[in-house]
C-alpha cells in the first residue's frame, strides 16, 4: 500500500507563516509503472517524477543517492519500492527541508528541522551533503532568503560548503546551474547575503573572479531592493565596480546571463556615477548620455540607469524623498523627447541631415531649460 506525502519547501515555509507557492509530494511503496497506470504522465529522466493527472503538481517516488561520479549530476538512484520515507529525506539538503506531512496531516520529522527552523539555523543532514557542489548555492541562498527572519548557517554546515570549494567539486557546476541559482537569490530580500556567503566559503572567486565585494557594494545591493524588484537593476549592481566594459561582457558569458541583464549592467558599469553630477553636465553631455544608452528605443533603460545611481548615491529614506538627480534626468529626457521629428522631416531634410537637426533642436532646448532650473536654484 503506497503512502503519499508533502514534502520540503511548503511545509518549510507554512510554518514560517510564509506564502506557499509550490507543492512537491513523494509516493513511498509504489512503481513506475503503478503510478502510470493511475493517469500520472512520466517527466523524470534520471529518476521518476511524474506529474499529478489533474493538479499537475510533481510526485516523486521515494528515492535514495549513491555518489558515482563528479558534479551534482554523477549519482546513482535506487527507487524501489522498499525505500523509507527516512530515506528519501535523509539525501536532502536541509533539515528544514526534510520535513513530510502525510495525507492525515501528520507531520513527520526524523532529523529535527522543526526545531532548526525555531532555532533559525540551516544547518545540513548528513555528509551526503558533501557531494553535492550544487548545495553550496542553494544554502547560500536560502540564507539570503530567510536572513530577514534571522537564520544563519550551522557552523559546521559552512565548514562542508568549504570544504566542497576546496576539493574543486565546485567548477563541475555548468553555468547554467550557477545562474539559475543566482537568479532566484537576486529575487530575495537581501541578495547581498547570498554573495557575502559564496564569499565566506571560499565559492565567489571559484565561480564570480571578477568581483570583488566591497561594503559600498553590498549596501547599494541591499538599497535597491527598496526600490526594485528588477533582477536586471539588481545584477547590473553587482557588476557595478568592474573596471570596465570587457570585464562585464566575461563575467556575463562565464554565468551565460541572458542579453538583457548583460545590457543593463553594461549601461550601469558605464554610467551610474554619472548620476551623481548630472545637475553639472551641459546640454550636450546631457544629449550624449541619453544617445549612448539607447533610451529612444528603449526608455526603460533610463529609469533602469536612474535606480541603480539612487541605491548608491541616496540610499537613506530613499523611499520617502525624492533623489534630486534623478528627477533632473528625466525632465531632461522628457524636454529632449519633445522635439518634432516629423516636423522636421516635413522641411524637406533626409537622411543624416535629419540628425543633425534632431540633435540641434534637442541642445537648444535643453540649454534653455537648464539656464531656467540653474536660476531657479539660485
Amino acid at each position: 500500500m503506497s503512502k503519499i506525502y508533502l514534502v520540503g519547501g511548503a511545509i518549510r515555509d507554512r510554518l514560517l507563516d510564509l506564502p506557499v507557492t509550490e507543492r512537491d509530494w513523494v509516493v513511498v511503496g509504489a512503481t513506475p509503472n503503478e503510478l502510470l497506470g493511475q493517469g500520472y504522465q512520466q517527466v523524470g529522466k534520471d529518476f521518476p517524477v511524474f506529474l499529478h493527472p489533474k493538479t499537475k503538481e510533481e510526485y516523486a517516488l521515494a528515492r535514495t543517492e549513491r555518489k558515482s561520479g563528479k558534479g551534482y549530476t554523477g549519482f546513482i538512484c535506487d527507487f524501489g519500492k522498499e525505500i523509507t520515507l527516512e530515506q528519501d529525506l535523509i539525501r536532502r539538503d536541509l533539515t528544514v527541508n526534510a520535513i513530510a506531512q502525510d495525507e492525515q496531516g501528520q507531520l513527520f520529522d526524523p532529523y529535527h528541522g522543526i526545531d532548526d527552523i525555531h532555532r533559525k539555523i540551516l544547518r545540513h543532514i548528513s555528509p551526503a551533503f558533501g557531494e553535492d557542489p550544487l548545495r553550496v548555492l542553494r544554502v547560500a541562498r536560502f540564507a539570503a532568503r530567510y536572513h530577514h527572519l534571522g537564520f544563519t548557517i550551522a557552523d559546521e554546515t559552512m565548514t562542508l560548503m568549504t570544504q566542497i570549494v576546496t576539493s574543486k567539486e565546485i567548477a563541475n557546476l555548468t553555468a547554467e546551474r550557477v545562474w539559475k541559482e543566482t537568479e532566484k537569490a537576486l529575487s530575495t530580500q537581501d541578495p547581498q547575503i547570498y554573495f557575502q556567503t559564496l564569499e565566506q566559503c571560499g565559492a565567489l572567486a571559484a565561480l564570480f573572479p571578477e568581483i570583488k565585494l566591497t561594503d559600498t557594494l553590498m549596501d547599494a545591493l541591499k538599497n535597491v531592493t527598496q526600490l526594485t524588484q528588477e533582477r536586471e537593476i539588481r545584477f547590473a549592481l553587482l557588476c557595478s565596480q568592474l573596471d570596465n566594459r570587457q570585464l562585464v561582457n566575461q563575467l556575463c558569458s562565464d554565468i551565460k546571463a541572458p542579453n538583457n541583464y548583460r545590457k543593463v549592467a553594461q549601461i550601469v558599469q558605464q554610467h551610474y556615477q554619472s548620476i551623481q553630477q548630472i545637475e553639472q553636465f551641459t546640454a550636450e553631455q546631457i544629449l550624449q548620455l541619453l544617445n549612448t544608452i539607447d533610451v529612444w528605443r528603449h526608455p526603460h533603460h533610463l529609469q533602469q540607469l536612474i535606480i541603480a545611481s539612487q541605491a548608491y548615491f541616496h540610499p537613506k529614506n530613499s523611499q520617502n524623498s525624492p533623489y534630486r538627480q534623478g528627477d533632473f534626468l528625466k525632465q531632461a529626457y522628457k524636454i529632449a523627447n519633445s522635439v518634432n521629428v516629423q516636423a522636421i522631416i516635413s522641411q524637406g531634410l533626409t537622411g543624416q541631415a535629419i540628425h543633425i537637426e534632431l540633435q540641434k533642436q534637442r541642445i537648444a532646448l535643453l540649454s534653455d531649460w537648464i539656464c531656467l532650473y540653474l536660476n531657479q536654484l539660485h
